[in-house]
């Protein structure tokens, strides 16, 4: 029998969401049960700072878990070093601390105000005495994927046709439409979020974990041994096929 492989979808601060799916884990394949994280623990939910130190406290504690980068994880730690707050993959006018992105609420969960507009230098001074070190390191250490066999997890997805040891953050964390358009085989499976969904989906040769959470849905866990997959309910396994 295959060995299971579990992933959790983008979580967005929703610690609540994220030890209800853990739950799920658990109760399907133990409290060992191999997990990876396909990124994006901040921003909009309401407990960023929450959800950053449960994974690293998980992580100390030698978990058998992998936490993947994501673009909005990538948004906190460039703030942080180097007070950007901007990211070319979104329009101009779009910053880091607006609600549509949310690194308002992340800023909120460790006690500092943010709002979109405010003068950048004050918050990024608050932000660097708020937020732990060890965050930061967590943050910055993040691999941008994780190949398992037939496998592959990554935040936002690849570009296809280029080698996996060629592929670049900026697409790794925001990739779109030129990945999500293409129908043909990457080789490996590949499990990303990013994109965010009424529900996931299984498009072939991939699958799309991010269920929106960061909109107020659902967190969703699934489950894979070898290329086939299932999402965790309370009722069990509910296959996800193409």
């Amino acid at each position: 029998m295959t060995h299971p492989i579990y992933a959790i979808g983008d979580i967005h601060g929703q610690l609540e969401e994220l030890h209800r799916v853990l739950n799920l884990i658990e109760a399907d394949g133990g409290p060992d049960a191999q997990v990876v994280f396909v990124g994006d623990y901040v921003d909009r939910g309401p407990d960023s700072k929450g959800v950053l130190q449960f994974l690293i406290d998980a992580q100390t504690a030698g978990r058998d878990w992998t936490m993947i980068k994501g673009n909005h994880d990538r948004y906190l730690s460039r703030f942080l070093d180097y007070m950007i707050v901007h990211d070319p993959a979104t329009r101009p006018d779009l910053l880091w601390f607006n609600p549509r992105l949310g690194g308002d609420k992340t800023m909120a969960s460790y006690g500092v105000a943010a709002e979109d507009g405010a003068p950048v230098d004050v918050i990024q001074a608050a932000a660097v005495e708020a937020v732990p070190q060890v965050h930061r390191d967590f943050l910055q250490n993040l691999p941008l994927m994780h190949q398992v066999g037939e496998l592959l997890f990554v935040h936002a997805g690849i570009r296809p046709k280029v080698p996996l040891d060629k592929q670049i953050e900026d697409d790794l964390v925001w990739i779109r439409q030129t990945f999500l358009e293409y129908r043909k085989s990457h080789g490996p499976l590949v499990v990303h979020g990013h994109t965010a969904l009424e529900h996931p989906e299984h498009a072939g040769n991939r699958v799309n974990l991010d269920g929106g959470a960061g909109y107020f849905r659902p967190l969703h866990a699934a489950v894979f041994e070898g290329r086939d997959c299932w999402l965790l309910s309370d009722a069990g396994r509910v296959p996800l096929r193409p």
